[in-house]
């Protein structure tokens, strides 16, 4: 996830932690929950929930540094958003992507766009970027150089040599936020450079700042300024559950118990839309008896209830996953028809009994016994503070201990969590798969032999230590063909394998936790507009900037 070692993609831990959330405490409130705009702030400002401090806030605008604002990704823009809902490739600063062969990616950069001190953007920016992350690697978040060998510009046209065979690492590179070269080339170390006056190309630039709150402003020199309607942003340092509830916030990004009750009932204008943004799995540690037996973890997953598995943690927002490894309904049109009920596993104990039977374990006076003649007991490893997560859990112990598995718990920090993820230190443990908008990435991510690691060295993913030339194979395959079709039918042999083999366990889909306020701006998605996720962070906020227009109320 963070580590920059040769051809290991990287993956935010962000990913998993946006998906484990904190329940907001107002159930079974007395009184009743108001919440009304800050009279403080016009009708053309968005009051945003989404950057906090510790307690208070610095002034960080490198867009490269972990530490960075997230007001950053309002003003440093992407070659291409990739729409981690559809899996499309939205144009941006590139006008164009094209791959002429599956060792190049051409970008085709956008004319007529400025930087907001007023000078030009040209691709001459674009190979600077490129050049920079490569000659800092510590900067290269997104891991672009771990598949590029060289960037030169022809024209119009930034053209990137990749190390070899790699389609989907187009989808990788074009997320790489592109800087000023007459600015960040008089920089002497960008790997300390906070960037405290930052110049993008974005729809925003910094106004006032202040430890506890800063403002951004509208660039009146973006290239799509006609689509940009709020003119202010405010990002206060603290956020609180509460706060956002009962102080007018108009966009967050959170998940909320008893939102109907909490966040709709305070005001009329408020509105949510929880789309799934991941599937929360049971990663199994396949080095460990009796986890390395595909029977004994089809036991597992036929012993599992995962709408109630599900309900119990997202209170019935989210719906149960299926075993496919896709994102439903997402990726619906990429869905492998073949494999039955969209890949859900329907509780059955008998079932499970028989999988077991064949891991060689039986029922002994109501406990699941192994050869030994031991008692089976399992330990589930979650994050602590993650209280969806141990809901499941919870949920997952009283199921499993109907079949006779006696489950503990562990809940290190999620510092110490991550790590154990890393160094394959567990038995079961609960994480997030996929999301990334790419079918490739989500099962390389999971399943590639480029992620293992020996246990007790930390790996980036494939947490379970999954091994499968059939699936290697296959990716390498996925990496070398530009024929979408054929793509399609390659995925569709991966999700085969994730349903046969279960090298983790899917549960149930987290949520992506859009809360929005349409009191002073429409036009935020929608399960009847799903066009982007509702994410207030990532290049995923400028498509919701440039998308949102004034209510008939404030115009």
């Amino acid at each position: 996830m963070h580590t920059n070692t040769p051809k290991r993609r990287r993956r935010l831990t962000a990913v998993i932690a946006a998906l484990a959330t904190s329940a907001l405490v107002l159930t079974g409130c007395s009184i009743d929950i108001k919440s009304a705009p800050d009279p403080s702030l016009g009708a053309d400002t968005l009051l945003i929930a989404a950057d906090t401090g510790s307690p208070s806030m610095q002034r960080v605008f490198n867009p490269y540094l972990p530490n960075t604002r997230i007001g950053s990704w309002n003003m440093f823009e992407p070659l291409a958003i990739l729409n981690d809902l559809t899996g499309e490739d939205v144009p941006w600063l590139a006008s164009k992507t094209t791959i002429p062969d599956a060792q190049t990616v051409v970008f085709t950069i956008r004319e007529g766009v400025k930087w907001s001190d007023g000078q030009a953007f040209t691709p001459a920016d674009v190979a600077f970027t490129f050049d920079l992350l490569k000659k800092n690697p510590s900067l290269d978040l997104k891991g672009a150089w771990q598949y590029m060998k060289s960037v030169e510009v022809k024209g119009d046209d930034v053209v990137v040599h990749l190390n070899g065979d790699d389609v989907p690492a187009a989808q990788v590179i074009e997320q790489t936020q592109i800087v000023p070269e007459h600015i960040w080339s008089k920089v002497k170390d960008p790997t300390t450079f906070t960037n405290p006056d930052p110049v993008g190309t974005g729809p925003y630039t910094l106004g006032n700042f202040t430890p506890q709150e800063y403002a951004m402003d509208k660039n009146k020199l973006y290239w799509q300024a006609d689509k940009v309607e709020a003119e202010h942003l405010v990002y206060p340092a603290s956020n609180t559950q509460l706060d956002v509830v009962t102080k007018g916030y108009d966009w967050g990004f959170s998940f909320i118990t008893d939102v109907k009750g909490t966040w709709e009932k305070a005001n009329p204008s408020n509105t949510y839309w929880f789309p799934p943004g991941g599937t929360i799995s049971l990663f199994p540690n396949l080095t460990e008896k009796p986890f390395d037996d595909v029977n004994f973890r089809k036991g597992l997953s036929y012993a599992l209830d995962r709408k109630a598995v599900g309900d119990a943690a997202a209170e019935g927002y989210m719906e149960q996953a299926g075993q496919t490894g896709m994102l439903l309904p997402n990726q619906d049109a990429l869905l492998n028809p073949a494999i039955p009920d969209k890949g859900l596993i329907t509780q059955n104990d008998k079932t499970a009994a028989s999988y077991f039977a064949k891991a060689g374990y039986t029922t002994k006076n109501g406990k699941l016994v192994g050869s030994d003649g031991k008692p089976l007991t399992i330990t589930i490893t979650t994050a602590n503070g993650y209280t969806d997560w141990l809901r499941a859990v919870q949920s997952i112990t009283k199921q499993w201990a109907a079949v006779g598995i006696t489950v503990k718990v562990a809940q290190p920090q999620p510092a110490a969590y991550q790590l154990a993820l890393r160094n394959g230190d567990f038995q079961l443990a609960m994480g997030s798969v996929g999301g990334t908008g790419s079918v490739y990435q989500d099962f390389a991510n999971n399943l590639s032999s480029e992620f293992y690691a020996p246990i007790g060295k930390q790996a980036s993913g494939n947490f379970g230590r999954y091994k499968s030339s059939e699936v290697d194979a296959l990716l390498t395959r996925f990496k070398s063909t530009t024929d979408e079709q054929e793509q399609k039918e390659l995925g569709y042999q991966l999700q085969q394998i994730y349903y046969d083999e279960l090298p983790s366990i899917g549960l149930y889909y987290g949520g992506s936790w859009g809360l929005f306020s349409t009191q002073k701006f429409t036009g935020w998605p929608s399960a009847e507009d799903p066009y982007t996720s509702p994410k207030t962070y990532v290049s995923t906020a400028l498509s919701i900037l440039t998308h949102l227009k004034k209510s008939e109320a404030t115009k």
